[in-house]
Order: structure tokens, then C-alpha cells, then sequence
């Protein structure tokens, strides 16, 4: 199916691993022009590039730590320049966590959360504002964690209940300049990630996981893609202020 993306022109933050590696090959597969960062060079830099190049398209893998204000602004005027000032589509992915008793969570951590998960996002989205017009389309990427809580992660779960107020606030405040702003609130997906666990654990996560959902299964990046392109395209454009669960019905 043709959404009539081909052309357009995406920034995926944190796109060479994960649930944003897959973003960004399904973006570029759609015919979108994409750039994504990185904060440390490795295989999976080379590789997206290398896949990133068989597909064809003006695609670019940056490296920017996305805790440095300076490498954020650094990252936008890339897109700004070779993207002709102009962006249709940013996609808030880059995200980090860690599991630490509440008591224990030194202020350290604290920040270093928060800066990835929720200073960058706010960041990143007022440096694209002048690349942003009529048409455009920002995302939040979220986590259905935050309705039920999760203990080690408070310092996580803050972060991204704190985007759906930033991300309602924005569709409120640019609707009429027609930016939208979604939320994308994610179940447990299928990356990389598991695949290092040992076979004991993975398996028992898989399962546990699994059971909660609706479907019976976990969730895979190709089918977060599917939400992705959706809100990158004219079929979702009345659709802003949202935040749209892909979590396959888990409880």
C-alpha cells in the first residue's frame, strides 16, 4: 500500500538499534528521506549505513549524544542542511533506562534519565520548530509501563509520563499552524535486547510477557513502523494530541 510518503523527509532519534533501527529501514523502504543519530560508533552503525545504501535515498547516520544541548543543535542544522529546511516527520525514539531501587536512585541517574528521555526530546522538537510546517508530523515514543507502574524504574516511568503532557500541550499550541503531535505508548517489542539475554531468562520473558497481551505474543519494531508511517502520512491527518497504544491489548 502506497501511504504517498516518498519524498518526505524524517528524523528518527536513536535509529541503529532496536525498535528505531526498524523506524528507520521502514521509513526509507517507504521512500522517506531519513536521518538518524548515534552516541557510540559500532557494527550496527556500519550496518544500517550499509543497509540504508541498498535502498537508495538521501539517508544519513549522524553521531550526536543527545545529553549534550550542543550536539542536539548540531544534529538539527544537519537536517536543516541537507534537507533543504525542511522536516515532515520526527520521531522522539532515542531513550535510555536503568533498574535501580527508589531509595537507592542517586541524583546522578536521575538526571542522566532525564536528559535522555525527556530534556533531549524537548530539545530536539524546539530545534525542528523552523524546519516544521503545515503538514508535519512529531512523535513521542512512550511506554505503556506508565499506567501500572513498575518497581527500579520510577526515574523511567517519570520520563515518559511527562511526554504525554508535553505532546497534548504542543498538538494544543500548534494545531492551528496544522504541526500534529502523538504519543506512541509501546508493550513489550521484540529487539536485539533479548536476543543477549541468556536462553533461561529470554524465554522466561518471552512467556511472562507474552501472557499479558491480548495476542498472545510480543510485539516486533516492523509493527511500531506500521503506527510510525501511519502518523507520518495524510491518513492520520486529524489525528493529533492522541496517544495511540501498540502493545497488542497487554494488562
Amino acid at each position: 500500500m502506497d501511504l504517498g510518503l516518498s519524498g518526505r523527509r524524517a528524523l528518527v532519534t536513536g535509529g541503529t538499534r532496536g525498535v528505531g533501527r526498524g523506524l528507520v529501514l521502514a521509513l526509507a523502504k517507504a521512500g522517506v528521506d531519513v536521518i538518524t543519530n548515534y552516541r557510540q560508533e559500532g557494527e550496527h552503525v556500519v550496518s544500517l549505513e550499509h543497509e540504508l545504501k541498498q535502498l537508495g535515498g538521501r539517508h544519513a547516520v549522524l553521531r550526536a549524544d543527545l545529553t549534550d544541548p550542543q550536539q542536539i543543535a548540531g544534529l538539527l542544522e544537519q537536517c536543516r542542511d541537507r534537507f533543504d529546511g525542511r522536516l515532515d516527520l520526527v520521531v522522539n525514539n532515542a531513550a535510555a533506562i536503568s533498574h535501580i531501587p527508589y531509595a537507592k536512585l542517586d541524583l546522578a541517574e536521575w538526571q542522566r534519565i532525564v536528559d535522555t528521555n525527556l530534556t533531549a526530546v524537548h530539545l530536539v522538537t524546539q530545534y525542528a520548530l523552523p524546519l516544521l510546517g503545515e503538514g508535519s508530523s512529531v512523535i513521542g515514543i512512550s511506554s505503556k509501563s506508565i499506567e501500572v507502574g513498575i518497581p527500579t524504574r520510577a526515574h523511567y516511568t517519570a520520563t515518559k509520563a511527562a511526554l504525554h503532557g508535553l505532546f497534548r500541550t504542543l498538538a494544543r499550541e500548534f494545531g492551528p499552524k496544522g504541526i500534529r503531535f502523538n504519543v506512541l505508548a509501546l508493550g513489550m517489542i521484540y529487539t536485539e535486547a533479548f536476543d543477549a539475554m541468556p536462553q533461561e531468562q529470554r524465554e522466561q520473558m518471552v512467556e511472562r510477557y507474552s501472557g499479558k497481551t491480548c495476542l498472545g505474543r510480543l510485539g516486533t519494531p516492523d509493527e511500531v513502523a506500521g503506527a510510525v508511517l501511519w502518523l507520518g502520512s495524510d491518513l492520520s491527518r486529524y489525528v493529533t494530541g492522541s496517544v495511540v497504544a501498540v502493545d497488542g491489548g497487554i494488562s
